[in-house]
């Protein structure tokens, strides 16, 4: 049995969207999700709370949207902000742009989780071919669908967005990280 994973994440969109993730990509994972009020609410709170975590054998996986940032500052930021915790081997996962950047890199699995089959034509638009490219692409919904809301949108695309053919490299990389998570120690 794996030990317990602690996501700490950005907001409560990508909660809802790990809540149908995670069980789909490592059932025997036990995992946590924390949920903030944004970015600035993660970082001011971070060093609190994983101080105060007290299950043995935790492990910590923080999770935050790139934005317009530098995600190697803001990946460095945030580990910095574990290790002076007491934390140093948290891992940081950084969500190139945003979190809608993941859905948009499965548009077929997105399109079946909010129900529009429109949604299934961006896959072979050149534009969409790199998610993680895009400026916002939560804007990008919005764009498309005209109308998109964070929360709802991450909820059903949690059970229905695939990471076996996903473009969003950040996505990707989060999916191996967790996956070596979830593998059983080989020194047990």
């Amino acid at each position: 049995m794996t030990a317990e994973v602690v996501f700490m994440l950005e907001e409560p969109s990508m909660r809802e969207f790990l809540n149908g993730l995670l069980p789909r990509l490592a059932p025997d994972l036990l995992f946590v999700l924390v949920a903030h009020e944004g970015k600035s609410d993660l970082e001011k709170s971070l060093p609190r709370k994983l101080r105060a975590w007290r299950t043995p054998g935790a492990r910590f996986v923080v999770v935050r949207d790139q934005d317009s940032a530098d995600c190697r500052v803001v990946k460095a930021r945030l580990a910095k902000i574990a290790a002076d915790a007491g934390k140093p081997g948290a891992i940081v996962r950084i969500a190139c742009r945003e979190l809608e950047a993941w859905l948009l890199g499965d548009p077929i699995g997105l399109a079946r989780a909010l129900q529009r089959n429109e949604l299934e034509g961006i896959a072979n638009k050149e534009k969409y071919r790199d998610p993680d490219r895009l400026g916002s692409p939560s804007r990008e919904l919005v764009q498309l669908l005209g109308t998109y809301s964070k929360t709802a949108g991450a909820r059903a695309a949690g059970a229905e967005v695939g990471w076996t053919n996903n473009r969003s490299r950040s996505f990707c990389h989060f999916v191996t990280t967790v996956q070596r998570l979830a593998a059983p120690d080989p020194c047990p």
